[in-house]
């Protein structure tokens, strides 16, 4: 009723500037002006969840209306689903640029008729009318799964580079079978080669438990499908700005031919609010990828829409140590253990950054951008990996500056590097984002220093630029990083330890102001493995001694 009166009003508008505008006069170049075209009505809800099925006739079920904001606009809806989460996106849209990277030929249709476009996905319609609120009811015909190019005549030249582009082809598919057949045969005959920790075989993600604290031995081997897991919350262990986690029990599928109950096994649950749907969704696509899985990233068991609730859940493994912030606070390290958690943390950054598995098999680079002490948990074995995607971003390199530049200014503002702060990204590079985790990086790896006993008097845990206050805000951290170029103190006392030495060297470089002259998480990660190879007394040495043992 709302919309009704909303469209009878901006028709009565209308008619009355149009009848106004008949009774004044007129000159003779004036009548050569353009008649006035009205901007279009259309179902304005960006992204909602969906009740459609792709059947038959359904309601965007948006309840808002918007006029375009340009007269050439035309009303488009965007229906999608992902496994069972359906969405429905209802905008305005310039027909002559693309959508999606598609360019719309229906737009002069009065019904939204909606098209599948199988390359952006298994299950994603488009349709685009023009009319009033006309992309509030769609349609699906069978007719109209997907749009067929126009038949046009073969060019002579296309004819005559025909038996090349055979040759081409039968090339490829020796190229590809002969590589299959490679890969196979080092399966079968050299994993010993490819250290557990790659996890080099798919299959043994599905079956892999990172350490036994997690208690998820069974999670991975769930079969997923419709039915919401058996998950008993036991309490808060965390709040962010998005969600919340929760220690939970979750109860295993009978397995045995009696349907005896398995045990509860333990695991974390973080739980989004309806409103916080895409924080979910964009978490929830980088934890998809069978690629990111790695030692030291946060094992990710399945995702859940708690409709009943108006919730959305990550279900992960559970570490009880808590997170780094919260280690670091109540414990004091030695220097195994600092060279422990530093170069597990350098590993998973590595593999967050890297385009390519352990194994050689290819991935999308990754960056965290809200890199920090309490974004990253702490294992039973005293290693680190990393949590909260909720701000990352995929580095495809199909992305465009305009995508990249959406991203917009996000993270910790005291973890931010100084081109952050500043929103002087280079977008032209997608190493940018690949620089700004390692200066966050830096700060976490000074945090863990300062707490180890080998740099001598260790004093009470406390944040990078612990004279700002808890939240400082971007303008403070501005002053500090970017006005005074401050930084965390080093002490010259550090450094008469030679392993903590060349890590305060390591931190030096990668907090750089310059993001180019910072070193990469890659190389972080080769010096921290480098220091292993020093003995105890070597390390524990001061270049003073050393020069004298010479």
């Amino acid at each position: 009723m709302e919309r009704l009166r909303f469209s009878f009003f901006w028709r009565v508008t209308v008619a009355i500037l149009f009848s106004v505008s008949l009774l004044r006069p007129q000159s003779a170049s004036a009548a050569l002006v353009k008649p006035f075209k009205l901007n279009g009505l259309c179902m304005f809800c960006d992204v909602l969840p969906s009740s459609c099925n792709a059947t038959g006739t359904c309601s965007s079920e948006c309840n808002i209306t918007a006029i375009c904001e340009h007269p050439e606009e035309v009303c488009v809806s965007v229906w999608h689903t992902d496994g069972e989460n359906r969405t429905v996106e209802t905008v305005c849209h310039n027909p002559s640029l693309p959508f999606r990277g598609v360019m719309l030929d229906d737009y002069n249709n009065t019904d939204c008729v909606m098209k599948q476009y199988k390359g952006l996905g298994p299950d994603y319609y488009m349709c685009s009318c023009t009319g009033e609120e006309c992309n509030d009811k769609l349609t699906f015909t069978q007719s109209e799964i997907l749009p067929r190019p126009e038949v046009r005549e073969v060019p002579i030249i296309l004819i005559s580079l025909l038996p090349l582009l055979v040759l081409a082809v039968l090339i490829m598919s020796f190229l590809y079978f002969f590589r299959l057949h490679r890969q196979q045969h080092l399966k079968t005959g050299a994993k010993s080669k490819c250290p557990s920790h790659d996890f080099c075989d798919t299959r043994a993600i599905m079956n892999d438990v990172d350490h036994p604290e997690s208690n998820s031995a069974h999670a991975n081997s769930l079969n997923h499908n419709m039915e919401l897991l058996p998950i008993q919350l036991d309490g808060v262990v965390g709040k962010g700005r998005f969600a919340e986690v929760y220690r939970a029990k979750l109860k295993q599928k009978p397995t045995s031919a009696s349907g005896a109950n398995v045990p509860f096994q333990t695991v974390a649950v973080k739980i989004f609010p309806c409103e916080e749907y895409a924080s979910w969704k964009s978490e929830k696509e980088i934890f998809s990828d069978a690629e990111l899985r790695h030692e030291n990233i946060l094992h990710f068991l399945t995702a859940e829409q708690r409709g009943g609730e108006g919730q959305y859940w990550l279900i992960t493994a559970y570490h009880d140590k808590g997170n780094l912030q919260e280690y670091l606070r109540g414990h004091l390290l030695s220097w195994e253990q600092l060279h422990k958690l530093g170069g597990s943390l350098a590993r998973g950054v590595a593999h967050l950054h890297s385009e390519r598995t352990p194994c050689g098999r290819p991935k999308v680079a990754i960056a965290h951008r809200d890199l920090k002490s309490s974004n990253i948990l702490v294992k039973d074995d005293l290693t680190c990996c990393l949590c909260d995607f909720g701000l990352s971003l995929r580095l495809d390199s199909s992305m465009s500056i305009d995508e990249l530049a959406n991203s917009g200014q996000v993270g910790t503002a005291r973890y931010m590097a100084p081109e952050v702060l500043e929103s002087r990204i280079n977008l032209e590079n997608i190493e940018s984002f690949k620089q700004t985790d390692v200066y966050s990086m830096a700060l976490v790896l000074w945090e863990i220093t300062s707490r180890c006993t080998a740099i001598g008097e260790v004093k009470e845990y406390e944040l990078p630029f612990g004279k700002l206050r808890e939240h400082p805000c971007v303008d403070s951290m501005k002053d500090s990083v970017i006005r005074d170029r401050e930084r965390p103190e080093i002490p010259s006392s550090w450094c008469k330890h030679l392993g903590i030495k060349a890590i305060c060297a390591t931190i030096d470089e990668c907090w750089d102001q310059d993001p180019e002259a910072r070193l990469t998480a890659h190389c972080v990660m080769e010096r921290l493995n480098a220091l292993q190879d020093l003995d105890h007394n070597q390390l524990s040495q001061s270049p003073e001694q050393k020069i004298q043992n010479v």
